[in-house]
């Protein structure tokens, strides 16, 4: 029998419109389990109340601020897990789970996540399928670097999300405008990572995410989605096609890769997104996050399958093997609007009725500037999700439901000399 001071500790709610259907199923999975929900944020709360039984307000990224306000509520309560969906967060949550000896993803397992630079040296070491890679710091090192892999070759920085800072460079003249981009980019994310990029083999092929829990070394999958980019050279993330019944699901050889991959960096238990390249040469993964996806791709998982993200993620964390056995066969999608240039939002009107919508939504206030790459990056001004019984004709409900948003804006000029490559102001809902 649980105490009435046990308690699950969670790490940042994220925003509402992105994660309030995550945080409505872990609060009722620790109530059934009969454990109080705590949260540490950043922001003042307001709909937080209705799902949390304490909430501290800290700047969570000052890591040693977070670390004492999680130590404070430990003191009070005995803290029992740790859950954290934030990629800014992930590190610190995983650091405090270690400092109170709860499970979930191990704070190493998260440093093997978060720093691209290692991941894809450990996953070469391991034998698994891995593009050609070079660590820069300069525009020199950079040129040298492609000009060994061969173009074209892909530059990110070391340790961003959401295809940020992302450019697909083809020669030397478009590898420079490249690795200013990145390096640029990796000005907004954690300090040892700054003012570094990634050069690496272009891999060629169809790009997936698949969310898992890991339980005891056991890679257990719960949801496949089929991603949609647009904007080349760059990789913006236009969109999320979830099948339950995805025939990849069952690919004994991605599979095994996934699993292996997970091995090799040191997750032995925790919830992980990774994505990957499906090449010629097999399974190429691109990337493994230690954390549920973004875009609201959870919450698709969970309309296509049933598999609840947020019971998964509850269990994880105190140690129990969780149920992802699929309860439906649906498809369920999602697609992100952009402008077709740099405008300032006056306002963004989308569709409440559509063959096969579920929810849309607008992204920005008015007085929002959108920026599309290299000036800015996910100048998202609306969503719309869309269920389907196949993902053929969810893709064409999306495009119905996408085609029927309204934006009205002014233009905007080019960005000033010098301007950070960075989200756009007045962003209602971002996730990496």
């Amino acid at each position: 029998m649980n105490t009435k001071n046990d308690a699950i500790l969670a790490i940042g709610s994220g925003l509402r419109r992105y994660r309030e259907y995550l945080v409505r199923s872990v609060a009722a999975r620790a109530r059934e389990v009969g454990l109080d929900l705590v949260l540490i944020n950043n922001l003042t709360p307001t709909w937080q109340h209705e799902y949390f039984d304490e909430i501290t307000v800290v700047d969570v990224f000052d890591h040693a601020v977070l670390a004492d306000a999680a130590r404070a509520v430990a003191a009070q309560r005995r803290v029992v897990g740790v859950v954290c969906w934030d990629e800014p967060l992930v590190q610190p949550a995983a650091d405090i789970a270690d400092e109170l000896g709860v499970p979930g993803l191990s704070a190493a397992g998260v440093r093997g996540c978060r720093d691209k630079n290692r991941t894809r040296s450990v996953l070469t070491a391991a034998g698994l399928v891995q593009p050609g890679f070079e660590l820069t710091t300069s525009i020199e090192q950079a040129r040298a670097a492609a000009e060994r892999i061969g173009y074209p070759v892909v530059v990110k920085p070391q340790a961003l999300g959401a295809s940020m800072g992302v450019i697909l460079a083809s020669d030397r003249g478009e590898l420079d405008a490249a690795f200013g981009i990145a390096s640029g980019a990796s000005q907004i994310g954690d300090a040892p990572f700054r003012g570094t990029a990634i050069v690496e083999e272009f891999a060629v092929g169809p790009e997936i995410s698949i969310d898992a829990a890991v339980h005891k070394c056991e890679y257990l999958p719960m949801y496949l989605a089929r991603k949609r980019t647009g904007m080349e050279p760059y990789f913006e993330e236009v969109g999320h096609i979830v099948d339950a019944t995805d025939p990849l699901l069952h690919d004994q050889d991605l599979m095994a890769t996934l699993a292996k991959a997970h091995l090799a960096i040191g997750i032995e238990n925790g919830i992980t997104h990774t994505e990957v390249r499906l090449t010629q040469r097999g399974p190429l993964i691109i990337e493994i996050n230690g954390r549920l996806g973004g875009d609201l791709i959870p919450f698709l998982g969970k309309i296509a399958t049933g598999i609840d993200p947020g019971e998964v993620l509850v269990d994880v964390a105190l140690g129990r093997r969780p149920v992802v056995t699929p309860t439906r066969s649906d498809v369920a999608g999602i697609r992100f609007g952009y402008p077709e240039r740099d405008l300032t939002v006056r306002s963004v009107a989308v569709p409440h009725e559509a063959p096969g919508l579920v929810t849309a939504a607008a992204m920005v206030e008015p007085r929002a500037e959108l920026r599309l790459p290299p000036g800015g990056y996910l100048a998202r001004h609306s969503f719309v999700v869309c269920q389907a019984d196949d993902a053929a004709t969810c893709d064409t409900l999306l495009d119905a439901a996408a085609a029927a948003v309204r934006v009205d804006g002014d233009p905007l000029g080019p960005p000033a000399s010098g301007a950070t490559f960075g989200l756009p102001a007045g962003l209602l809902d971002v996730d990496e």
